[in-house]
């Protein structure tokens, strides 16, 4: 055990060692017809300071292969290596001190039930993908001839991923990483970096928790549908669905359909419920805590602890339409029923059903409100007309967003009314 930590300590004061923001193992999806990588998934991922002496272990154990790419300019903010053999005999060699308690408590030592799955792996022969292709060779492990013209060429199944720095994503690897740290909760939500993302991610068809490439499915539908071997379609897109990749971390988050949620999307540390049809949560979208979702909750929205989001709500997001400001919800706040939502609420705020609350809405707040509300925000300014904008009254707390039956007029008041979520449905 002293020499682990000789090593470690000897490795991190060294004049190789880069500190990480991320690292891990991840498991590689590759298409059928191309072998291009389609999905990432980690097992365990590293963020932060934690488990440094794995980062130790796994960098020594790699340091003899080169990335699978590399960056052109300046210190690259990331780093993709595909594992063999030699790497796993090393990462066991230096991991000997810990096996026998690994093998005898799952729950420890994450990281090294990872290199004992690699293990597995290597007697089943699943290293490497190996496909046959007609010209000469691309990018790859090895090749070899096969026949005139033709060369088969390997691809790595499991790779080392390495994020040192948050910048815009260069890999599927590190966009599958970022985006589980986000579910996860390592990473707050709107903190990263997730530009360009769209362009990295393949557009493929998910059976199952399979990945299939659409060119090889329609080239190949002929033969799958007469051999009844077609696979069943749950849906075409860029992402998988959140629990596809996470298992949530408390057993009272309640998700009732699976397509609700993205990958990406962080569903609180407990008491979180959303309920099936119209409801739904995008990625780098979430909750801080217990809230009953019925509505939809779209990219970059958060949505504060004990808020209760009414069903068929809308709140808007920012990849598309115009909406360039982020919207968060306080705590205890409650939309109604297909209402829209398009600007921040502080705590305690109320939005009538089937009404739009949006940045250039005209609302009317009477003298009265005005003085109350100003004594729970100060910075608001009560005006002599009463009329102010939807985006004159973000994130104030304790406002109830309502219209007149009669008139059709929007106003908007004190909200007196204490919003709680059933304490039976989320606790």
């Amino acid at each position: 055990m002293q020499k682990f930590k000789l090593f470690v300590s000897d490795y991190q004061n060294s004049p190789e060692y880069r500190k990480p923001l991320a690292f891990g193992i991840a498991k590689i999806a590759r298409g059928q017809k191309s072998a291009k990588p389609l999905c990432a998934t980690f097992p365990v991922l590293n963020w932060g300071e934690e488990c440094l002496g794995s980062y130790a272990v796994f960098m020594e154990s790699i340091k003899h292969a080169s990335p699978l790419y590399t960056q052109e300019e300046g210190l690259a903010s990331e780093a993709v290596y595909g594992i063999d053999k030699n790497f796993i005999q090393r990462a066991l060699e230096l991991y000997a001190p810990f096996l026998q308690e690994v093998l005898h408590n799952k729950s420890s030592h994450k990281n090294i039930q990872v290199i004992l799955e690699l293990i597995k792996a290597l007697g089943r022969d699943q290293l490497y993908t190996t496909l046959v292709q007609e010209g000469p060779p691309s990018c790859t492990l090895s090749t070899k001839e096969h026949g005139a013209g033709f060369s088969t060429q390997y691809y790595h199944n499991y790779h080392l991923v390495v994020l040192y720095a948050d910048k815009p994503c260069q890999s599927l690897e590190s966009v599958y990483m970022k985006l589980l740290a986000l579910s996860l909760g390592k990473a707050p939500l709107r903190s990263l970096n997730l530009e360009g993302i769209f362009g990295l991610l393949p557009n493929v068809a998910w059976s199952d928790n399979t990945a299939y490439e659409l060119e090889w499915l329609r080239e190949e539908e002929v033969g799958l549908k007469m051999q009844d071997k077609y696979p069943r379609i749950d849906f075409i897109d860029k992402f998988p669905r959140y629990l596809m990749q996470v298992l949530p971390q408390a057993d009272n988050i309640r998700l009732l359909d699976s397509a609700k949620a993205r990958f990406g999307a962080y569903l609180g540390k407990g008491g979180y419920t959303q309920m099936p049809g119209a409801s739904y949560i995008n990625f780098n979208a979430g909750v801080e805590g217990a809230c009953m979702n019925e509505g939809r909750i779209s990219s970059s929205v958060i949505v504060g602890e004990g808020s209760d989001i009414g069903g068929g709500a809308s709140v808007l997001g920012v990849l598309s339409g115009g909406n360039s400001q982020p919207i968060s919800i306080g705590k205890n706040c409650l939309l109604g029923a297909n209402c829209v939502l398009g600007i921040s609420l502080g705590d305690g705020c109320i939005v009538d059903a089937g009404i739009g609350v949006l940045a250039g809405t005209i609302f009317e707040i009477d003298s009265k409100s005005a003085q109350e509300l100003q004594k729970i925000n100060p910075a608001f300014a009560p005006k002599v007309d009463g009329l102010y904008k939807g985006r004159e009254l973000s994130g104030l707390h304790g406002l109830h967003f309502r219209q007149e039956s009669q008139s059709g007029k929007m106003i908007a008041l004190r909200s007196v009314r204490k919003i709680t979520l059933n304490t039976h449905l989320h606790r």
